[in-house]
């Protein structure tokens, strides 16, 4: 691994909270992220949402790039990283020296995994993303891959080409070819877990006991925490 990754695997030192949350597709990892968004804004809590690929400032580009099919896994890869480097420096960063809880639907993970399964050198992308700081909690919804695909597909009129990974030319088949793309995706998933200290989830478990595990993660890590709050009082974690 290259040495431009040092600060990601550093802990920051910022008085806010950052949880992210990881997986491929269909793994259930959004709503999970929604509900814990829900349940520490009812505690007064300062809580911010950031997505992964809503950066407006290359939304036309990666559309573009999409609809006439130009990107390049590389191209592909740095695109991803404008995105995600215009917010962390303009929200994430900003909002974690302030004291807030930032909870992101995807990280710097999701590059090293998605880029990785295209081809990508790993520790080209881990140097590109050199600026990041480590999660203070990072949780890995993992679930078998005939799951994941059945979610997706379920009403899915049809996938769309960069998502089932037709760019990387597994297979002509959109649906043997999202297949094949997550399962490479998952692998990648698997072999940074120990390597970035995941903590993993079974995403194939009850929607309410997903979350009840991922609350008493979260409230532990949150112990003793005195960040921003919306409210005057400081109501104690349970």
């Amino acid at each position: 691994m290259g040495s431009g990754n040092a600060r990601l695997m550093k802990k920051h030192d910022f008085p806010g909270r950052l949880i992210v949350v990881e997986g491929i597709d269909g793994s259930g990892k959004s709503t999970q992220l929604k509900l814990l968004y829900r349940h520490l804004a009812t505690l007064d809590y300062t809580v911010f949402l950031s997505e992964w690929n809503s950066s407006p400032l290359v939304k036309s580009t990666t559309s573009l790039g999409k609809k006439k099919k130009l990107l390049t896994p590389t191209s592909f890869s740095l695109i991803h990283a404008t995105d995600f480097a215009d917010r962390f420096v303009n929200h994430i960063e900003p909002l974690l020296k302030a004291g807030v809880i930032v909870l992101a639907d995807r990280y710097a993970f999701t590059a090293f995994a998605r880029d990785a399964a295209r081809g990508v050198d790993r520790d080209w992308v881990r140097n590109i993303y050199e600026f990041a700081c480590l999660p203070d909690a990072a949780f890995y919804f993992k679930v078998p891959l005939a799951v994941s695909v059945d979610r997706i597909l379920t009403g899915r009129q049809k996938l769309k080409y960069y998502e089932a990974g037709m760019d990387v030319g597994l297979s002509s088949n959109p649906v043997e070819s999202f297949k094949l793309f997550q399962k490479r995706i998952l692998e990648e998933y698997d072999l940074m877990t120990g390597e970035f200290g995941f903590t993993v989830m079974d995403g194939s478990l009850p929607i309410e006991e997903q979350q009840e595990r991922m609350r008493a993660s979260v409230h532990d890590m949150l112990a003793g925490f005195a960040g921003l709050r919306k409210g005057p009082h400081q109501e104690a974690l349970r």
